[in-house]
């Protein structure tokens, strides 16, 4: 499954994880694009709220760059740098390796939309 991803003027493709979370994510997006307005947390990732829950599937993660997860069922989280925490992992950036996310997501707050 692939989820395309609209920020700052760049267009980013993730491949979604095979778990409950992201199929709900998925199903959410055949309605049509999500807006998330995120803010820059911890100096290591972008945060915003979805428009509703999605199922959790937690585990201990070492989150890197290009990492996106689900925070407590309604936040998704897109990460420029690490972490280590319970949470839901829906997906990784293609090729977040080659990327600079950190200078791609910008400073302050962020406006990503998601769509299938």
């Amino acid at each position: 499954m692939k989820l395309n991803i609209k920020v700052n003027n760049f267009e980013l493709t993730a491949t979604l994880e095979d778990n409950s979370s992201s199929k709900a994510l998925i199903e959410l997006l055949t309605k049509g694009s999500i807006e998330v307005d995120a803010s820059d947390y911890g100096n290591f990732e972008k945060v915003g709220t979805l428009p509703q829950s999605l199922p959790r599937n937690d585990t201990n993660i070492n989150t890197e760059p290009g990492d996106i997860i689900l925070y407590q069922g309604n936040s998704i989280c897109f990460y420029y740098g690490y972490n280590n925490w319970n949470f839901t992992r829906l997906g990784k950036i293609d090729n977040a390796n080659d990327l600079n996310l950190k200078e791609i997501y910008g400073k302050g707050n962020a406006k990503f939309i998601l769509s299938i």
